[in-house]
């Protein structure tokens, strides 16, 4: 494998070989290795020798079952040849492969034609927008011809399927090239190359691999083609041939992990950009904890020998060693905030992991989460109530395979139970997903807009949130929290799909708030607003062709429509009958079994996945799993919130009456120009509901809290004695808003006697040293410090507060007022200060009311002093809340005995003991 200067080549290029099972694809590579000096003969499928299937179980079964790779050395290219999987059970293992190609070769089989599973290859290239070389393989079979074949291709396939030895043909698929063609006789082979790189045509080469027939014009037109052409060197927004020199900044991308015999984990990777040497430090952790490990060793492999190499190049497909938390599908380096392709296929059936007694549950679960990291499809479930493990998997061949890699590997013999449709959930409207976390000395809130997605779109994760609301770090952990799990759905607790889930708002506190919190607040969003949504049960759906002796087409159409099929009108092809069409996996899955029979062996069902629908029986299923979203203890849908001191669960529906941020709903469709024409009108409870198919927050609860409608009512009276008539803004979901207009209307005051207090909030902020070190951080968090300990102080003292702040966010000739919590937080209006509106305020109430101020401004203090109020310096005012807060803890020690916290020693004596009558029976509600 070694190479000279003389050989050194000058192109990396990466080469896939796929095909549907037993079409000759290993025989294919075998070929190429022996023609290209890699190998001394030819292995055989049938003899156990191929060069790739170097696996016991592949050898004993004839099928590829991991993806491999080989290297060899075509013109001035070194050429890594990827030979993936054929069967359907393993076609995962194939989709992740495919990641890394430049090229791929589409093996079919000369004898059998377009096959299921080679339709379903065709639009995985297309996906991956891989340029693709077709080999038609056993064509010295009996009956093949080569125009028949030719014909198919480009009716089941694409037109742009072309004979390479036909350059007319070739001619047809471009403008220039036709032109070309018509003034030369030709196309050149620049031409040609940039064809087949923008994937406009899709050359065709025809032979026999066993014979070796074919296999050097296949490989003279990958090495004319591509190997020698810069023209080849393109850039489709992917990480194929993007080979520009050692100057690029290193980026790659992990398709595969695996264990060498030893034991020690691989990870298989493609260079895309710059270089990686031996002992360079990779970092990672965009869906997971950040980290940073050296690559101890770089190995070339070909087969199951490996070379060592001091460092890797752009293009080339390498296994390091010494990395430990690296996963497929990561990006590494300036790879790093790219996404990979969501894969198209996925499992569909759940198995049981059975297990011996005498192995314990926990080492079993890390056995199979070994196993995972190599096949992440995997998808180990671990159910903690009932102890079990579960898989998820394409089908029976696979369990085999599994059962064999378990037992070498771990010494553990397993079964499986009975294979279980995957389900997943979705959802049919646009909500907003509230996610609290605010136990003492934790603090986070999320708001996510949840909408529906195209079918088959998967889930997609964006922000639409200001950093000046949060710190573009705090986004993107958020989003981080969202990509690093599966989430469930409150249907079945499947997992969702096909949305689009938007991060618009979102608050953490300076000194409280940990990565831990965001994490529970993220979870808990989606769930919050998966309970609001109208979700929609999805199953797994097969896309089938069916071919019968026309005598029995009448009982195949009659079975598919027994089976919730849909099926195109039958085609005659001689003396069958080809029915082609889509049904539900859960009824056609044992189908073929039946074909068999009925056929009498003359009938053949290839069945593929088709992707995600609607359930055909969505009530049964739901009514025999008897799931309940509000019972899951591991995915909550409620919100934490603290009191007093002590956090206490809010359920999903009383949430929007707690939350510290408004709800964005409404902003946020009137931003979305394809959101559609929705209307919305508002409940009982003021809140936002959008119709036609779209529904916004969760009708509210009352008997929650304190009422405070009275105090409002009554400051409200003051605001516009201060401040003329009230204007309100529609009542989100959120803090109360108030703006009143800044003419002054004067009223009679109301003979109630009630004691205020208002605070000068960043006159206290400065004048304190905790909030002070804080605001030079940042002073929203010293702004919400200082509100929730005058929140405390307030529910102590019992007085009304008001915390007032010069304006920083309120343009125009208005104020705005929220209620936080159980106090009143003033943002003056455009340039007037705080002691201004004090100075206002206690003007006309000082009087009639008890007023304490706090400040240490001196002006203001002459002023509110001569309007009979009492006033109380910052520093002053920190002692009496420091008093106060040990008398809340000496109270609660007092009351519970301990340190501890229970719900009903916050509560008034007279409801305590309303509580008890009616838990010993001697009162009802």
């Amino acid at each position: 494998m070694g190479t000279t200067s003389e050989t050194k080549p000058k192109r990396y290029i990466s080469v896939g070989l796929l095909a549907h099972v037993d079409s000759g694809k290993t025989t294919l590579s075998e070929g190429i290795l022996y023609l290209t000096g890699q190998i001394r003969k030819p292995g055989r499928v049938d003899h156990g020798d191929a060069f790739l299937d170097n696996y016991a179980l592949e050898r004993q079964r004839g099928i590829t079952i991991f993806s491999k790779q080989a290297v060899f050395q075509l013109g001035d290219s070194q050429v890594t040849l990827l030979d993936t999987p054929g069967h359907v059970d393993f076609s995962a293992e194939m989709e992740r492969t495919l990641q890394v190609l430049d090229y791929a070769v589409l093996v079919v089989s000369g004898a059998d034609g377009v096959q299921g599973h080679t339709r379903t290859l065709w639009n995985l290239l297309a996906r991956y927008r891989i340029p693709t070389f077709i080999f038609v393989n056993k064509m010295d079979q009996p009956g093949t011809d080569k125009a028949l074949i030719l014909k198919e291709l480009k009716k089941k396939l694409d037109a742009s399927c072309v004979d390479m030895e036909d350059p007319e043909d070739i001619a047809t698929g471009d403008e220039r090239a036709l032109e070309e063609y018509l003034e030369a006789g030709e196309v050149s082979i620049d031409t040609i190359s940039r064809m087949i790189a923008e994937r406009q045509i899709f050359p065709c080469y025809f032979g026999a691999a066993l014979k070796l027939q074919g296999v050097q014009e296949l490989l003279d037109g990958i090495g004319k083609y591509v190997g020698d052409n810069v023209s080849a060197n393109y850039d489709q927004a992917d990480n194929r041939l993007q080979n520009s020199g050692d100057a690029q900044q290193f980026g790659a991308r992990v398709y595969k992990i695996s264990r060498d015999p030893q034991g020690n984990r691989l990870t298989h990777m493609k260079i895309t950009s710059g270089e990686l040497k031996v002992k360079s430090l990779l970092k990672g952790g965009q869906v997971s904890e950040p980290w940073e490990e050296k690559a101890d060793q770089i190995r070339i492999y070909s087969g199951e020998k490996f070379e060592t190499v001091q460092q890797a190049k752009a293009g080339m497909i390498c296994a390091v060693t010494g990395l430990k938390h690296t996963f497929p599908g990561e990006g590494l380096g300036i790879e790093a905030g790219k996404q990979a392709v969501t894969p198209m296929l996925e499992p569909v059936l759940n198995y049981q992991v059975y297990f011996p007694d005498q192995v314990d549950a926990h080492t079993m679960l890390g056995y199979m989460r070994q196993i995972e990291e190599e096949d992440p499809m995997l998808r180990v479930i671990w159910n903690e109530e009932l102890g079990e493990i579960h898989v998820q998997l394409m089908g029976e061949v696979q369990t085999e395979i599994l059962k064999s890699l378990v037992s070498e590997r771990f010494g553990v013999d397993v079964t499986f139970g009975t294979g279980n449709i995957v389900y997943k959930e979705t959802i049919k409207n646009v909500v907003e997903g509230v996610g609290h976390y605010e136990p003492l000395r934790h603090y986070a809130e999320v708001h996510l807009i949840l909408e529906p997605g195209l079918p088959g779109s998967g889930l997609e994760f964006s922000t639409d949130c200001s950093t000046d609301d949060l710190d573009l770090n705090w986004q993107r952990l958020i989003l981080t929290h969202l990509l690093e799990r599966e989430h469930r759905g409150v249907l079945l607790g499947a997992a969702i799909t096909d949305m689009k889930i938007t991060l618009v708002a979102g608050r953490a506190h300076l000194k409280h708030t940990e990565g831990g919190d965001f994490r529970q607040s993220t979870y808990r969003a989606v769930r919050q607003g998966l309970m609001q949504a109208e979700s929609v049960l999805l199953e797994p759906y097969y896309e089938f062709r069916l071919e019968v002796p026309s005598e029995m087409i009448g009982r195949a159409l009659t079975d598919v429509q027994r089976m919730y099929g849909e099926f195109a009108p039958p085609e005659t092809d001689g003396d069958q009958s080809v029915l082609t069409g889509s049904a539900p996996v859960a009824c056609m899955r044992d189908y073929q079994k039946e074909v068999v029979s009925y056929t009498r062996g003359r009938g053949r069902l290839t069945l593929v996945f088709q992707g995600y629908a609607p359930c055909h029986n969505t009530e049964e299923i739901l009514e025999n799993a008897g799931y309940d979203p509000e019972a899951d203890n591991e995915n909550p849908t409620g919100s934490i919130f603290c009191s007093h001191g002590a956090g206490y669960y809010v359920p999903w529906q009383e949430v929007p009456e707690h939350m510290h941020i408004s709800s964005k709903l409404e902003e946020y469709l009137r931003k979305d120009k394809d959101a559609g024409e929705m209307h919305e009108e508002a409940d009982g409870n003021g809140r936002g509901v959008l119709r036609n198919g779209a529904a916004g927050g969760s009708p509210s609860k009352s008997g929650r809290s304190r009422d405070f409608g009275a105090e409002d009512r009554e400051l409200e009276e003051i605001f516009m004695r201060t401040y003329g008539k009230i204007e309100r803004k529609k009542p989100g979901n959120g803090p109360r808003t108030i703006i009143a207009q800044s003419q002054y209307k004067e009223e009679k005051p109301q003979e109630k006697v009630a004691e205020y207090l208002l605070v000068d909030g960043y006159n206290v902020i400065f004048a304190w040293d905790e909030l002070k070190e804080l605001a030079k951080v940042n002073i929203e968090s010293a702004r919400n410090k200082l509100m929730d300990i005058l929140s405390n102080y307030q529910g102590f003292k019992k007085c009304t507060v008001i915390l007032v702040f010069d304006a920083y966010k309120v343009d125009g000739d208005t104020l705005e007022i929220q209620k936080y919590h159980n106090i009143h937080v003033v943002y003056t209006k455009q340039a007037e200060t705080a002691d201004q509106y004090i100075e206002k305020v206690v003007h006309h109430i000082g009087r009639k009311r008890h007023v304490t101020v706090v400040t240490s401004d001196g002006v203001e203090q002459v002023v509110t002093q001569g309007q009979g109020s009492a006033l109380i310096s910052s520093r002053e005012f920190y002692e009496e809340v420091e008093i106060t807060r040990r008398q809340i803890q000496e109270e609660i020690k007092e009351r519970t005995g301990s340190t501890k916290n229970y719900l009903f020693d916050h509560m008034d004596e007279a409801f305590v003991k309303e509580m008890e009558d009616v838990r010993l029976g001697k009162k009802e509600i």
